[in-house]
């Protein structure tokens, strides 16, 4: 059987590397750009999930942002900006897609979260925030829905190898972290993809509700 996929967030890095994954493995793959769908807007994402003529089996929320700020200089119009793209774009986009997966008797929707959700760093108050919330929505959701074979998890990857971790480290930093790091290295984009897919994919029949750290052991120290 074909399956649909919706991916956000899909032009560079992790969610790129689903997208050609899921492609690899026969899966239609939908990827709205920003202009189609805009995660800052309600109302752009029902217009956009109205026109589509498809269902959707799975449901990948990768999109996000992460403008730093320190508590006491937080610009609360970006953090409102960020909470509506990592937060209530994923709870909108559940909303309307996770009723009509559990009317069809299947689903997967896998959140990526991040190991700021689990410890912190400062400049992250907002960005962390957002990330525990989707955390805890994913455990609602899977409670919600698992009796109607719509399994919901979340992927909180640690340093990965994307323009994002370069936008919020310099190359210094980058060495560090790689030496500090019990793996002595960041993860690629395709290493997370390949849980992403596993947990989306009919092969996970009885994983729900968690967030799975993909760290390289950072949250170990």
């Amino acid at each position: 059987m074909s399956r649909t996929a919706l991916i956000t967030g899909a032009g560079r890095g992790i969610g790129k590397a689903c997208s050609q994954k899921f492609a690899d493995y026969g899966y239609s793959v939908i990827i709205p750009s920003r202009n189609e769908m805009d995660l800052n807007s309600r109302e752009s994402i029902i217009n956009y999930i109205s026109s589509l003529d498809c269902d959707i089996d799975v449901l990948v929320n990768n999109a996000g942002i992460n403008p730093l700020a320190n508590i006491g200089s937080i610009d609360f119009d970006s953090a409102g900006e960020l909470m509506n793209v990592n937060f209530w774009a994923p709870v909108f986009l559940t909303e309307l897609l996770a009723p009509r997966m559990k009317n069809r008797g299947y689903g997967r929707i896998v959140n990526i979260s991040s190991i700021w959700s689990g410890v912190t760093k400062a400049g992250r108050s907002m960005y962390a925030s957002s990330k525990a919330a989707i955390n805890a929505f994913t455990r609602n959701a899977a409670v919600e829905f698992g009796p109607y074979n719509v399994l919901v998890n979340a992927v909180a990857p640690g340093y990965i190898n994307t323009e994002l971790t370069k936008q919020n480290n310099t190359p210094e930093q980058i060495e560090n972290i790689k030496k500090n790091l019990p793996v002595n290295r960041l993860a690629e984009p395709e290493e997370i993809a390949e849980l992403i897919f596993f947990l989306a994919s009919e092969k996970n029949t009885f994983v729900t509700g968690q967030t799975i750290f993909a760290d390289g052991g950072y949250s170990l120290l």
